[in-house]
């Protein structure tokens, strides 16, 4: 933590030495002292102090100064430091203009020169001011700020990305925060250039997008070397426990993904049935400790990237990705995972971000913060989504078309939400409409016994309606079943293509593709028991056979 400063101007050295002297002496532990000659030095450099985040606590400034009057300074320095003391050096025959500043420009004190002995004449007089000014002093955060809209989805978007990437930030609602408008006016910035990310060292970043965001605080856009032995696609559980075992084996390994680890489950609030973790771990610490791990074992993680295509030749693999740039690999293990289908209305479209969201959208719910929210869905996430949005939502409604949650979540689940009083099941009922100006504000609800309709109040909906694999990227000879997921191993026999691609005089292994060298793990691939534990299973044991196939080529 930056220490507050205490800032002295004196144009005339060896009085600026002398208080300088004094400062150190007593509060170096606890501040920062900076001392110039110069008032207009002093006020330009202001700025700049504000914008790296750094606090004044104390300005103490001579009066008769060549540039501009000691009140002078201290009045425009408040413009900038509101908070910071302000004291004022002054000769005897200075005291009247002192005595005047008191009243005119609510200067906290004024010291006579010269102070000696400081133990009497002037520590008293700072520790008093000091006192005061810590007690009223609460840190800014030191760190990322992101200032936007709270219904926008690029500012959605941004919160999403570096939440899953665990930045810590700031998020400042420019509607809400008076905060949000300070860092407007600071760094000379408009409306029409928000969202904008405020780095730590004071660097703005314009309506920016993801790859800009990740590159400047440091994440990987591009591969350090020229061949990798195993590179995985996606970094959610099975491609972090891919790439834990892959580099604790001595492969050299490459993980990419085109937001954030920890893919959907690492949006889950609440894990609780994962082996280990008797109280439950979050989606987000689970990530943290996988990735830290990976990385631990020299595991290069690549994000924001996004690939487009694989290409196959023999036993290297060329893995395109969007921004032009190519990793060639001998092996590949595919773990793009799945996410939620869409609901086909042009009006949760239009909201899309802007109060509705897909999955559990942790990162949104202190804004909802004693308002109504809905959420569509019955499934385990879905029930995970609800109570952790019951700790600040006024009420959660569950809407489902089945009559109840038997069919579809796991009974650990619906006992908590039948013990959640702000937590209602409406069965048999659908969203049909989000309604609002800018932003969602209610939701159309309609039984599915008699196409009833209602309109009630509603400023968040959160959708869990199935899922999809993320596969329509994959344009090479990898036979999918007919809903997208990834044929693998034993199970390709069923396709009547298999013989025409696979050329090999081997059997595919568990988890190969019909593609030799490139595997499948995760949810992504057809017949997978879409958990979590069974993920890291499968990560894990794609590992061993990539070891297989590398022996064999």
């Amino acid at each position: 933590m930056r220490l507050p400063i205490i800032l002295s101007i004196d144009d005339d050295p060896q009085v600026l030495q002398a208080i300088q002297h004094d400062l150190r002496q007593k509060y170096r532990k606890q501040y920062r002292i900076l001392a110039t000659s110069s008032a207009r030095e002093a006020l330009e450099s202001l700025t700049e102090l504000k914008k790296k985040g750094e606090e004044v606590a104390l300005f103490l400034s001579d009066q008769r100064m060549p540039d501009m009057t000691g009140v002078e300074f201290l009045t425009e320095a408040r413009k900038v430091f509101p908070n910071a003391k302000r004291a004022l050096l002054t000769a005897y025959s200075d005291i009247d203009a002192a005595v005047r500043a008191i009243n005119e420009v609510q200067l906290d004190y004024y010291i006579a020169k010269p102070w000696d002995p400081p133990q009497e004449k002037l520590y008293p007089v700072l520790d008093d001011l000091l006192s005061d000014w810590q007690s009223n002093y609460h840190p800014a955060f030191d760190g990322l700020k992101l200032v936007g809209y709270q219904f926008s989805p690029a500012s959605h978007q941004l919160k999403d990305f570096l939440a899953g990437n665990l930045f810590p930030y700031q998020w400042l609602d420019v509607e809400t925060n008076p905060q949000a408008q300070e860092l407007l006016d600071l760094y000379q910035l408009t409306t029409a250039d928000l969202p904008a990310v405020i780095l730590e060292d004071g660097t703005v970043l314009k309506q920016p997008g993801l790859s800009d965001v990740g590159e400047k605080l440091g994440l990987a856009p591009t591969a350090e070397h020229e061949l990798y032995d195993l590179a995985i696609i996606g970094a959610g559980p099975s491609g972090l426990a891919a790439a834990v075992y892959g580099g604790s084996e001595g492969l050299r390994t490459i993980l990419i993904d085109k937001r954030a680890p920890g893919g959907q489950a690492g949006t889950s609030s609440r894990i609780e049935n994962y082996l280990g973790f008797p109280s439950g771990i979050s989606g987000s610490d689970l990530t943290r400790r996988a990735i830290t791990q990976a990385q631990r074992f020299g595991v290069e993680f690549l994000a924001p990237q996004e690939v487009v295509s694989i290409e196959s030749r023999g036993q290297y693999k060329d893995i395109n990705m969007a921004d032009g740039s190519k990793v060639v690999t001998r092996a590949i293990v595919l773990s793009t995972g799945v996410w939620y289908n869409k609901l086909e209305n042009e009006s949760f479209n239009r909201f899309t971000g802007a109060g509705v969201y897909y999955g559990a959208a942790t990162t949104e719910a202190i804004a909802f913060k004693g308002k109504p929210v809905y959420i569509v869905g019955g499934g385990n996430s879905a029930g995970q989504g609800a109570m952790y949005l019951s700790r600040t939502a006024e009420h959660v409604s569950i809407c489902i078309r089945k009559p109840d949650l038997s069919s579809s979540m796991s009974q650990y689940l619906i006992d908590q939400i039948n013990q959640t009083p702000n937590i209602t099941v409406l069965g048999c009922t659908e969203v049909v409409e989000a309604l609002g100006e800018g932003n969602m504000e209610c939701v159309v609800l309609e039984s599915t016994d008699s196409q009833e309709r209602k309109t009630v109040p509603a400023v968040g909906l959160f959708i869990f309606i199935g899922t999809k694999p993320y596969t329509d990227w994959i344009k090479m000879d990898i036979i999918k079943d007919p809903k997208g997921f990834i044929a693998t191993g034993r199970d390709m026999a069923r396709y009547a293509d298999f013989r025409k691609v696979w050329k090999q005089d081997r059997e595919p292994f568990s988890l190969e593709t019909c593609s030799p060298g490139i595997f499948a793990a995760g949810d992504v691939r057809a017949g997978a028991m879409n958990r979590v534990a069974s993920a890291v299973g499968e990560g894990a044991m794609a590992v061993s056979f990539v070891h297989k196939y590398l022996a064999e080529s």
